[in-house]
């Protein structure tokens, strides 16, 4: 139970259910097996599968813990391309005509939905971490856009769900273009890793390297030409270490030592669910602090997330 990326949402405008509600509604809207006609299918799972016996929240010390279950066809646009090519060839060999692109797209169509039920389902689970007190979501994914498909469920199951992007005052690209530049403007918390991602503003394409030293005079040449960092390795006093995007999400988790050897020490016996859960905490936990620090590195929070929250407190 420990994340590999990160999106960031801050909630806003929320009433909060107790487990036992929230649970009762996740379970309504939990997921079925695909019918044969349905291309794709979300819903939600037990953390723990088996092992949580059907239980569809974990809640430790104001932390929650869900999980989605996101359910794909796979039929790949060159297969269906193949029969459909296959039957227009027939029907102009037969009828000694062309087939018009109306019959095409009928043809596609038909032949989508029969090859349908034949199609490989993949099958991915997504974690989601809810802070109930910093009033923080972050769904363990790499991808904006399956992180939002988790929160439209969320959306749906609660009947409203106010979420933004966790944002900030400064930049990220803005922050990381200047700790690279200037290494007197890195917090003293913070050491850069050895890994990052320049952009160009006009054509220049992207540079990309690894294992390269941040200080270099290479380094400040390309900084120099007008260059920002879009991604750096970062890692928090050796709690946590991550890849930082210039959309504040963070990747390629990494969390330290201390940390793991603090959840293998726990005295959970052979309880697979109860290590579940003390895993869950602990990187909860870790997770939590390194937001509020980034955010402090970063100026604070948007000028859009301090309004909402502050219209938030006066409801």
């Amino acid at each position: 139970m420990w994340f590999n990326n990160i999106q960031l949402y801050r909630l806003h405008e929320h009433q909060l259910l107790s487990p036992e509600q929230m649970g009762a509604l996740l379970d309504e809207h939990s997921a079925k097996p695909l019918g044969n006609a349905d291309a794709r299918r979300i819903g939600w799972t037990p953390p723990a599968g088996r092992l949580g016996g059907g239980q569809f929240i974990h809640e430790i010390q104001g932390h929650r813990l869900i999980s989605a279950l996101r359910q794909e066809r796979l039929l790949p646009a060159s297969v269906v391309k193949e029969f459909v090519d296959d039957e227009v060839a027939e029907i102009e060999a037969n009828e000694g005509r062309k087939v018009t692109r109306k019959e095409k797209t009928a043809l596609k169509e038909r032949i989508t939905e029969e090859l349908m039920p034949r199609a490989f389902v993949r099958s991915q689970k997504i974690d989601l971490w809810w802070d109930t007190k910093r009033n923080l979501i972050g769904v363990n994914v790499s991808s904006r856009s399956r992180a939002e498909d988790v929160l439209d469920l969320l959306r749906e199951t609660l009947g409203s769900l106010k979420v933004t992007p966790l944002s900030s005052q400064t930049l990220p690209i803005r922050a990381m273009t200047t700790w690279l530049g200037d290494a007197a403007s890195r917090p003293a918390d913070m050491q850069l890793g050895d890994s990052f991602e320049l952009k160009a503003k006009g054509d220049d394409g992207v540079v990309r390297a690894r294992q390269v030293d941040l200080d270099s005079d290479e380094m400040q040449q390309l900084l120099e030409s007008g260059r920002q960092a879009s991604k750096m390795a970062i890692s928090l006093e050796g709690q946590l270490s991550f890849v930082m995007h210039d959309d504040l999400a963070l990747k390629s988790l990494r969390f330290g030592d201390a940390l793991i050897e603090e959840a293998d020490h726990a005295d959970d016996g052979d309880d697979a669910l109860a290590r579940l859960e003390t895993d869950f905490v602990i990187m909860a936990g870790a997770l939590g602090k390194a937001v509020d620090r980034i955010i402090e590195w970063l100026g604070g929070e948007s000028a859009r997330e301090m309004a909402s929250e502050s219209k938030d407190k006066d409801v």
